[in-house]
């Protein structure tokens, strides 16, 4: 591959569950969105070789920097509340690990965990490049043990000044709704994701609810994720937030049907949703 349409920056991660583990992150969740929508896909990431790596992502070009481990998280579960733990963290990405034949990619999605992508990422695109920005991992703090806390995104202003859109939810801010309306005063537009609420559209002053489609949920790891990168394809292809949103939530409802990303659908399955789909009722 050249120049991909859809380049992800971000760590692959080992997600560990009950008898090993399952390759996630933002970056794994995007790409194979992408893929499923028809785009010729890139991957810049870093981890170990205990990834299969090339066996998960056929078709997906890969630049891997190495490193002595893979990003690895743990959900721990006490009486029903989630704590999430940092295992181990890869290494940092920054700009010069982006080879130039990537750098005009149409759409590019900065999507860290771990504090791992240089905010400057956001300034080494051309302005024709559509940058999408899924800030979860400037977020995020986590002390020696490992525990995931939330904490503020200092780079904030400087990467929501090139953004052309930013998909995050309350839960990535600790919950925090002054921090959270603090971010999309800086976005040029952003969606708030809502789980089973669908997501908020945010442009401009003016706030537009998408509701969520009524579907049985197996797993929702991921989901927001595959909102994201759909959101992210359909505002480049129509220019129309709210058509993107809805078919962002579409593609979303496809994901928590089915085991990590194994239910991500293609783009005539999320039309048909389009058109025939269930909206779920406030």
């Amino acid at each position: 591959m050249n120049t991909p349409d859809y380049l992800v920056v971000g760590h692959v991660t080992r997600d560990l569950v009950s008898g090993g583990y399952r390759i996630g992150g933002t970056a794994t969740y995007a790409a194979m969105t992408a893929r499923a929508l028809g785009y010729r896909v890139a991957i810049l990431t870093s981890a170990a070789s205990d990834l299969p790596l090339e066996e998960t992502f056929a078709g997906i070009a890969l630049r891997c920097v190495p490193a002595a481990a893979s990003t690895t998280f743990e959900n721990i579960y006490y009486d029903g509340h989630r704590r999430q733990y940092v295992r181990s963290v890869a290494a940092p990405l920054v700009p010069e690990h982006v080879p130039p034949e990537w750098r005009g990619a149409r759409i590019v999605h900065l999507g860290p965990l771990v504090q791992e992508v240089d905010p400057a990422m956001a300034d080494l695109f051309p302005a024709a490049t559509f940058v999408g920005v899924t800030p979860q991992g400037w977020l995020r703090h986590w002390d020696e043990a490992g525990l995931v806390s939330a904490q503020a995104w200092g780079s904030a202003g400087y990467v929501l000044k090139r953004a052309d859109a930013m998909v995050l939810s309350l839960e990535d801010v600790g919950g925090d709704q002054a921090e959270l309306e603090r971010y999309l005063a800086m976005a040029r537009l952003a969606a708030v994701t809502q789980s089973w609420q669908g997501a908020v559209l945010h442009c401009g002053g003016r706030c537009v609810t998408i509701p969520a489609y009524n579907v049985p949920e197996v797993d929702p790891t991921g989901a927001g994720d595959v909102f994201a990168a759909a959101f992210f394809i359909r505002l480049t292809e129509t220019g129309d937030a709210e058509e993107a949103g809805r078919f962002a939530n579409a593609a979303a409802s496809f994901s928590i049907q089915g085991e990590g990303y194994s239910a991500i659908a293609g783009r005539a399955a999320v039309e048909e949703r389009l058109r025939n789909g269930e909206l779920r009722r406030a």
